[in-house]
Parts: structure tokens; C-alpha cells; sequence
């Protein structure tokens, strides 16, 4: 056996163990709400995923530069991230201490408001745009309350609008609208029926 061959088997073998685990951090993956909670209208954020995880309140990664003075002058790339803490804000709807991931922004938006539910169950194209897929979800079970609930009945009673239709109200009305367009599309009677050309008829006579 020659020694480049022998050099080369040793070259292969390691006296230290592999690793276990790796270092590598996982990818990150975007926020998908349940199927029974109506979808987000602005969806996940996919530049800024960590802001789909708390209130952020529409505040977003920035990239500059770092420009320095004096006798090392030059520019250095540089990132600004949201300043976001963990707070626990109390929500009266579902009467429990929740704690969340919010910016200042969105705190103080919060403090402005009133409470939590307020901030959420705003319903401006600005307000719903900013709170993100996770205020979303939150919404959508601050709605779901008793509470919240029985303030909607009374605002349709002020207003003189209708009950809404309950769940299985509302899938018996829906099955009654697709049997009737599949009984019109089904009724061909008068699509195949024979019809005089005026040509033939004058032909006849």
C-alpha cells in the first residue's frame, strides 16, 4: 500500500463525534389562521414575518446606513427593529390578562382607545390593516363573546335591522338557492323546443 493511499484513509476517519443537532436556525413560517375564522383582508406579512406574531401595530425592519465622521469616514449598512415588548393588557370581553407582543406604537394607540377591545373592534380600513393577521385572530374571538354579542343585539335594535340568521338558518337558505339554479339549468324543456324557421315557412306556402 502506498503512504499516499494510507494518508488519504486516515484523512477520512475523525476521532471527534458528530454533532447531534445543528446550529442552523429553522426557517420561519408564515402565520396561516384556522378555517373557521374569515380570512385576514391585507394576509400575512411575508417581508416582516416576526410581526404576524403580536401587535406591531404596522411597524417594520428598516435598512439605512451608518455614516461616520471624523478620521474613518464611510458608510456602514446597518437595520432599525421595532421596539417591541411583552406586556400583559387585560381584555374585558374575555375577562383574563393576556400577554402580548406589542410595540410602543401600537401600546400607546392602545392606551388612546380606551382598552384592548376598543383598539381591535375599531373597524377603520386603517385600524384593521395595522393590527395584522394576529389582531385578527384576536378580534374574531373578542366577537365571539356573550358580551360582545349581546352589544351588537342591542346596536341592530337601535338601528331597526334584522336579526341575523343563525348557522343552520343560513345553510338551509343556501341549500334552497342551489337546488333552485340546479332545477333552472336542469329544465332544458324550453331550450330544445323545435322551432319554425321563418324560411321554411314561406316555402311551404
Amino acid at each position: 500500500m502506498s503512504l499516499s493511499s494510507l494518508s488519504a484513509a486516515f484523512r477520512c476517519l475523525s476521532f471527534t463525534p458528530r454533532r447531534a443537532f445543528s446550529t442552523t436556525l429553522p426557517a420561519q413560517t408564515t402565520k396561516q389562521l384556522p378555517e373557521h375564522i374569515p380570512p385576514y383582508p391585507y394576509g400575512p406579512n411575508l417581508w416582516f414575518k416576526q410581526s404576524n406574531t403580536g401587535l406591531y401595530g404596522g411597524a417594520m425592519i428598516q435598512f439605512g446606513n451608518k455614516i461616520s465622521k471624523g478620521r474613518n469616514k464611510g458608510k456602514t449598512r446597518r437595520s432599525w427593529k421595532p421596539n417591541v415588548r411583552r406586556k400583559k393588557i387585560y381584555s374585558d370581553a374575555l375577562e383574563e390578562h393576556l400577554f402580548i407582543k406589542v410595540t410602543r406604537r401600537a401600546l400607546r394607540t392602545i392606551y388612546k382607545a380606551g382598552s384592548l377591545d376598543n383598539y381591535l373592534l375599531d373597524d377603520r380600513p386603517a385600524r384593521i390593516k395595522e393590527m395584522g393577521i394576529f389582531g385578527w385572530e384576536l378580534r374574531w374571538k373578542i366577537m365571539q363573546t356573550p358580551k360582545i354579542q349581546e352589544q351588537f343585539k342591542e346596536q341592530r335594535k337601535k338601528l331597526g335591522l334584522p336579526e341575523p340568521l343563525s348557522l343552520e338558518e343560513w345553510m338551509k337558505s343556501k341549500e334552497k338557492e342551489i337546488e333552485e339554479q340546479v332545477d333552472r339549468y336542469m329544465d332544458i324543456k324550453e331550450l330544445t323546443k323545435p322551432t319554425l324557421n321563418a324560411n321554411s315557412v314561406r316555402r311551404e306556402d
